[in-house]
């Protein structure tokens, strides 16, 4: 009993070490973004009066997330300006996406969405693209600096600072914007832009973390001496290695990474929306959903990744993908509750619990397919994959919401998690006809 304390002491520390602090840092660089161009940009649309189709449809500005596979293998090879002589190649690019981000955030702080949506949403896109080209790099730079054996402790100290940062962007964006109103409950712009200004300088965590941190050690890369050959091992060879190493089962594979997270992602888009229709306040939402939950959500990410390490990734991987699913029915239930402030912390405690477990299994299995040599654009490729339809059906759960209702669009979205179950199954079949 004492040896079994002592292992899972010596399991822990591991989160105390320099690279798993620096992923901390990185990943709250990483996760502040999305929800400004998601979440919290939902919460201020419907407050400023947007309908719920629109916001919908507004969510495909993520698909940049999931097109990221097309400009990663550029990320990969292409040296960025001075920078990559500077900073090294991974830490070059980091800095050019931490750039694009804050410029992008005071673009979307200087416009009001009530009197003209369009610049909001192209200063929006810039946002999505510099957060995905920074996702790229960071990934590369993660993968590339420990391990095989520690990527699910780097995984967790990234979700962790990812998660946040979500609190920030989250709860942190809707408290300063609350604090910034003259008069409760009212509509009011420059109560917003305060807070995606406040936005935009904390991603200065980020820009520090990268400049203060050593540049992993890059594989050799070789030289192309030709624009062809240039191609061929930009674009075509990163590709043809994961397909060449897993053959028929990459498609299995491919399968499963496309729809793993289909059914948190397919109902987060309607989350904000929803707790306005239902009268919650921005204090509430902010101390509930992007405080209490996000907490929530770390626990659960520190809890898989410590499973992953003890039981491996497929299991744990499984055990996330039943939670994801099941969680989605506690919205439907909550749907008929009206303002009920207890059934939503017991709904978000349940739902932000299993999204932890199963982001930190399903981060270690990326980086467990990658191979170090194409880090960046498999990493990209699998990511990808994993955004692509769910954000694409994302964009019309507004629509849905306005045919069916809340409860219909909340199970619905939990019984669309049960391929996933099924694609979990064959994998670990796979894995277990090929292991010797």
């Amino acid at each position: 009993m004492l040896d079994n304390v002592h292992s899972w002491g010596k399991d822990l520390r591991v989160y105390l070490e320099w690279p798993s602090v620096r992923m901390f840092f990185l990943g709250f660089s990483a996760g502040l973004p999305l929800l400004l161009v998601l979440g919290t940009l939902g919460f201020w649309l419907r407050e400023a009066g947007i309908d719920r189709s629109t916001i919908g449809y507004l969510s495909w500005v993520a698909l940049f997330y999931a097109g990221k596979w097309l400009w990663a293998p550029l990320v990969d090879r292409v040296p960025i300006l001075f920078l990559t002589k500077r900073l090294g190649r991974r830490r070059g690019w980091l800095l050019f996406a931490q750039a694009l981000i804050i410029f992008g955030l005071i673009g979307m702080a200087t416009t009001d969405p009530k009197q003209n949506l369009e610049p909001i949403v192209w200063f929006a896109l810039l946002v999505a693209f510099g957060s995905a080209t920074q996702d790229i790099a960071l990934d590369a730079f993660r993968i590339e600096s420990a391990k095989a054996q520690y990527q699910a402790a780097l995984a967790a100290s990234y979700q962790t600072g990812y998660r946040l940062a979500m609190i920030w962007a989250g709860a942190g964006a809707l408290w300063l914007a609350a604090r910034a109103e003259t008069t409760t409950g009212v509509y009011l712009a420059e109560a917003w832009q305060f807070a995606y200004l406040c936005m935009a300088l904390s991603i200065g965590v980020g820009v520090v973390t990268t400049l203060l941190s050593p540049e992993p050690q890059s594989v050799l890369l070789p030289k192309a001496r030709s624009a062809g050959q240039w191609l061929q091992q930009t674009l075509i060879q990163p590709f043809a290695d994961f397909i060449g190493r897993y053959r028929w089962q990459a498609f299995l594979i491919l399968g499963l990474i496309a729809i793993y997270r289909i059914s948190d992602v397919v109902m987060g888009i309607m989350a904000n929306p929803f707790y306005v229709d239902m009268g919650y306040t921005k204090d509430e939402v902010a101390a509930i959903t992007k405080v209490f939950g996000v907490i929530m959500t770390l626990l659960g990410a520190f809890l898989g990744g410590l499973l992953t390490m003890r039981f491996g990734v497929m299991r744990v991987l499984f055990l996330g993908g039943v939670l994801s699913a099941a969680s989605n029915l506690l919205f439907a239930w909550l749907s008929t509750r009206g303002h009920d402030l207890n059934g939503l912390v017991w709904v978000i405690s349940a739902d932000n619990l299993s999204s932890g477990i199963a982001s930190a299994a399903f981060i270690a299995y990326l980086s467990s397919l990658t191979n170090v040599q194409y880090s960046a654009t498999q990493y990209a490729l699998f990511s990808s994959m994993m955004l692509l339809l769910p954000k694409w059906l994302a964009g019309f759960s507004g629509a849905y919401v306005d045919t069916f209702g809340y409860e219909h669009f909340f199970i619905a979205t939990s019984l669309i998690g049960i391929p996933v179950l099924i694609l979990i199954t064959l994998a670990i079949r796979f894995e277990k006809s090929n292991s010797p």
